[in-house]
């Protein structure tokens, strides 16, 4: 067990003080609180208690708010992004996440259950979230969520983005205190066994992160517990060549430029790559890449990139160098990239899946022909997320059968370019309801009269 050591304020003693790992302890705590709170939720209406959530998060969509005025003030200077791309990604991602739209998605997905004499849903004692990376949307809602179902609700903070739960904490306190006395907000380094294991004893337990991280913690899960995993995804943008002729090729490089420039390509809805699919795939490819750089140069200056670490800086430099190179010995590869890195494109000749270093660094992939579109993406359909359309207007019959074939390879969501960043409250993250994993069934099996 580690013990933390603190010395003694006073200068007649050089003697220090240990005692057992106030981490585990604050989560102990933090559990003891809660499980308070839980006798005065579960007695509320869960109507009464979405419809209080949905004010917070009104107020978290007004920009003039006092929790938006902070989180602008404070969120820039920790995470590392500008704070245009923070207003921005903010500005579109909540513009649908209303209290009525929040109402609804809780509504709908537990219609079953209230709906049906011979279901009842129960809350779980108490949800443990496990948060991770640094875009702010994942955390408010996945902090939320539970307490929709009457949960008392356990968060350990990111790494990279220790604000947003607890200031989501504090603007929910101000709208309703005893409410908000059922979220609690931790934080403990990952390699405290200690505290992770207090943290992870919770009846339900949701954890966000890298597919390593999801099943170190699945080891510790109980059978006995309910777990809920959200690993490692990826999205990525499909445009139909014959959709992207002319000025049309314009507006679905703006639309994805916008896609790629917010968060700076690092959350799990930010398209890592473009394939181009049709006949004129590799013409068509060769000019949105042009079309795309433009793009990006213009959302460089209304949405500038956030700060970069020296190892990404190199990434970058090396595939920008390994393209050249490809260039060099023939290879029908286009490279258009900014002075410095704040942004690259590069058009690929083939649909070979390459790396990406990400922070604005997008490659354009041709695919003349539908048929080899799942051969293209085999070295990712099992991470896959989202997937963006763009020229796929004037052909419906292309459309639909293009959604249903993302279907089938496991794609939870597909949506106009430029919309990546904006899903709906109640999307079906990772293909599954985000509400009734929270609860815990009970059916009453009785002959009719």
């Amino acid at each position: 067990m580690r013990r933390r050591v603190r010395e003694n304020p006073s200068a007649m003693s050089n003697l220090t003080i240990q005692w057992p790992d106030a981490d585990a302890e604050q989560v102990e705590a933090a559990k003891g609180r809660l499980d308070v709170a839980r006798r005065r939720l579960v007695a509320r209406s869960q109507e009464g208690i979405v419809s209080v959530l949905g004010a917070v998060l009104d107020q978290w969509r007004d920009r003039d708010s006092k929790w938006r005025r902070r989180f602008r003030a404070e969120f820039p200077g920790q995470s590392g992004f500008s704070v245009e791309v923070v207003d921005a990604g903010l500005d579109l991602a909540l513009e649908r996440w209303t209290s009525d739209a929040l109402a609804e998605a809780v509504r709908t997905e537990l219609a079953l259950a209230n709906g049906s004499p011979e279901h009842r849903i129960s809350p779980f004692s108490m949800t443990s979230v496990l948060l991770a990376g640094a875009i702010p949307m994942p955390s408010l809602l996945a902090s939320l969520l539970p307490l929709c179902v009457q949960s008392p609700v356990l968060v350990k903070s990111a790494s990279r983005d220790p604000l947003t739960p607890h200031l989501l904490a504090e603007s929910l306190a101000a709208v309703d205190p005893e409410l908000g006395r059922c979220i609690e907000v931790v934080s403990f380094p990952g390699t405290d066994g200690e505290s992770l294991g207090r943290f992870l004893a919770a009846e339900c337990v949701v954890a966000n992160g890298s597919d390593e991280t999801i099943r170190e913690i699945s080891a510790r899960i109980r059978p006995s517990q309910r777990f809920v995993a959200y690993g490692h995804k990826l999205s990525l943008a499909l445009v139909h060549a014959e959709g992207a002729q002319g000025e049309a090729v314009n507006r679905i490089a703006d639309a994805l430029a916008l896609d790629v420039s917010l968060w700076d390509q690092l959350g799990c809805l930010s398209p890592v790559c473009v394939f181009v699919v049709g006949e004129d795939a590799r013409a068509t490819s060769v000019r949105l890449t042009h079309a795309l750089a433009a793009s990006l140069a213009r959302q460089e200056s209304a949405l500038p990139r956030g700060t970069v670490s020296l190892e990404t800086t190199a990434a970058i430099r090396h595939e920008r160098e390994e393209a050249r190179v490809r260039e060099a010995d023939g290879a029908r590869v286009t490279l258009c990239a900014s002075e410095g890195t704040d942004w690259t494109v590069i058009g690929e000749p083939d649909a070979e899946w390459r790396p990406s270093p990400l922070h604005r660094f997008i490659r354009v992939h041709p695919v003349p022909r539908f048929a080899e579109l799942g051969d293209a993406l085999r070295p990712v359909v099992r991470n896959l997320s989202s997937v963006a359309l763009a020229g796929f207007e004037s052909d419906e019959g292309n459309l639909s059968e293009t959604a249903r074939e993302l279907s089938l390879l496991g794609v939870s969501r597909i949506c106009p370019a430029g919309r990546l960043q904006a899903p709906p409250i109640g999307w079906h993250h990772d293909g599954v309801p985000v509400v009734l994993p929270l609860t815990r069934f009970t059916g009453f099996d009785f002959p009719a009269p």
